[in-house]
């Protein structure tokens, strides 16, 4: 420490002599960013960016996902037959008979006159095959179109669930597709039950909102109805939310669906009880407000995830798209449905195919060893440089920890996660900075066992380097960016701590200890002691 001390004091000492060097100036800008913000993740301050623990570290949640897609092609079917019927009302077509199944839509047409405005409506519908037999017509969606529909749940469910997952707060969640048909998830720093609880029912909860024409005729017998008698009439039985013993009948096509919502927060009604409220888009807005406006006296429902939250009496039209979804909810129950409802429904129901915890303890444990590593082969590596190459070691030992530091601020200004794939990057790297060192330090050893002048020396000893070096750095910096492209989390990981390290041991090797030498040569000629300065006689 106090060789390390002297030369610092001798660094500035010449800095101040000489001509002001750019290189220098650089290498001290890149210390202080360095320092400055690393420190936030080295001593946890409350300011700052700092880096985030991956699951491997800090511990998680670790989740495989399968998705069931055909629900999206009976989703989208359902879509269809409602947006049918609400162009038949709006154009005053007479539709008959509209039912859907699983795989397609028939209804009949009463007034043959309207047959070219409806052909030329379901034209339009991608991937729609659309037989019309007199009156009778029917569609249905091609193989095609189908498996595009299932394809789009799945990315859907992705983005859904990542949305949602930002939205809760917690920090850099991995959501990323494993295979054809399933959904990693991975979740740092939920510790307790109560907390995977909650992310799992946010992931799950389809959020799947409907406002759907209750069947007034037969609400008066629902109890005396079953699924298949409901189901004659175009219409189904739901539950209602707050108590699972009452029954509502509803027609099965909804009047508009959660695809037409923009926005969902909580709110408090006048009983300081939670509540959801909801936007719906303009074309959402405009079938809301037609809907009421024919059926003053009728009840509407409140469908969320084949629930009935309330059925309220229209009593009049209601205009610009706005609702409320009240039920018994707690503060943080309202929140996380709002979150769910504004982030998107999902497609298509998802289901756990594996879960597997992370403990925090496996997590320190980890840190532990990982730190053990890192500071076991770092104190090798400054011993090595500096029983070996003496002041020339100390030096490169200087651009080894301005290294260390610029991996660290980089990481954090970005906010990135580090893993213990990166960790292990971290350890990789202690090696890989100081090669450059080495190689540039061995040409400069030859060149004066040759004779040569120590500025020669040191100018021809970078020059020479130069090429060994690049070589070297950027055919890894070339690898490490591909590990990152096709990688999953953890490689990327890996990728990220290497890449970083690259170009910081580029800048402190090549550039920083350049300037170094510039600010010495004088002293280090004065001397004529190359043993001191580079470990070598003469």
């Amino acid at each position: 420490m106090t060789l390390w001390l002297k030369l610092h004091k001798i660094l500035l000492l010449e800095s101040m002599r000489m001509k002001l060097n750019y290189r220098i100036v650089i290498f001290t800008i890149a210390i202080f960013f360095g320092i400055f913000f690393s420190a936030p993740s080295l001593f946890q301050t409350q300011n700052g960016k700092k880096i985030t623990l991956g699951l491997d570290l800090q511990g998680g949640l670790h989740m495989l996902l399968g998705v069931k897609t055909e629900e999206a092609v009976k989703s989208r079917i359902k879509s269809i037959a409602a947006s049918i019927r609400y162009f038949g009302e709006r154009q005053d077509i007479l539709i008959d008979s509209l039912n859907f199944d699983e795989n397609a839509i028939s209804f009949i047409l009463l007034d043959s006159d309207d047959a070219p405005a409806i052909k030329e409506f379901l034209a339009e519908i991608d991937g729609a095959i659309v037989v019309v037999d007199a009156e009778n017509i029917s569609l249905k969606l091609s193989d095609e179109e189908v498996i595009k529909t299932e394809k789009e749940a799945i990315s859907q469910a992705i983005e859904t669930i990542r949305n949602r997952l930002d939205q809760f707060g917690l920090t850099e969640p991995v959501v990323a597709r494993q295979g054809e048909e399933k959904i990693l998830v991975q979740l740092a720093g939920i510790k307790t039950q109560e907390e995977e609880q909650r992310a799992r029912e946010l992931i799950s909860r389809a959020a799947k909102l409907e406002l759907m024409a209750v069947d007034e005729d037969r609400s008066g017998r629902v109890y005396t109805m079953s699924d298949e008698d409901a189901a004659e009439y175009g219409s189904v039985i739901l539950p209602d939310a707050k108590n699972p013993n009452i029954k509502h009948i509803v027609h099965e096509i909804p009047i508009l669906d959660g695809s037409m919502l923009i926005d969902a927060s909580m709110g408090f009604n006048q009983n300081n009880h939670p509540l959801i409220n909801f936007k719906l888009n303009a074309e959402g807005a405009e079938i809301f407000g037609d809907f009421t406006g024919k059926n003053v006296g009728n009840h509407l429902a409140v469908v969320l995830d084949g629930k009935v939250y309330s059925a309220p009496v229209i009593n009049e039209r209601i205009g610009g798209g706005s609702g409320q979804i009240s039920g018994d909810y707690t503060v943080m129950e309202a929140k996380d449905l709002s979150i769910a409802l504004r982030s998107g429904s999902l497609l298509a129901p998802i289901y756990l195919m594996e879960k597997r915890s992370v403990g925090p303890s496996l997590g320190a444990d980890s840190i532990k060893a990982s730190m053990i590593a890192l500071v076991g082969g770092f104190i090798l590596v400054i011993l090595f440089m500096v029983i070996y190459y003496r002041v020339a070691g100390i030096i490169a030992n200087i651009a080894l920890i301005t290294n260390l530091f610029i991996i660290l601020a980089v990481m954090s200004l970005f906010g990135a996660t580090l893993t213990l794939p990166g960790m292990a990057g971290i350890v990789l790297t202690v090696g890989m900075a100081v090669d450059a060192n080495v190689i540039i330090s061995e040409r400069i050893r030859e060149l004066i066992y040759k004779g040569v002048s120590i500025h020669k020396a040191i100018e021809d000893g970078y020059a020479n380097a130069m090429r060994a070096i690049l070589d070297a750095n950027i055919t890894t910096l070339i690898a490490a960016v591909v590990l990152y492209a096709y990688g999953t989390g953890a490689i990327k990981g890996f990728a990220i701590t290497i890449s970083i390290g690259i170009l910081a041991s580029m800048l402190t090797a090549i550039l920083g200890t350049h300037g170094i030498y510039q600010v010495l040569e004088k002293r280090i000629i004065k001397s004529k002691n190359n043993r001191l300065w580079f470990g070598i006689k003469g």
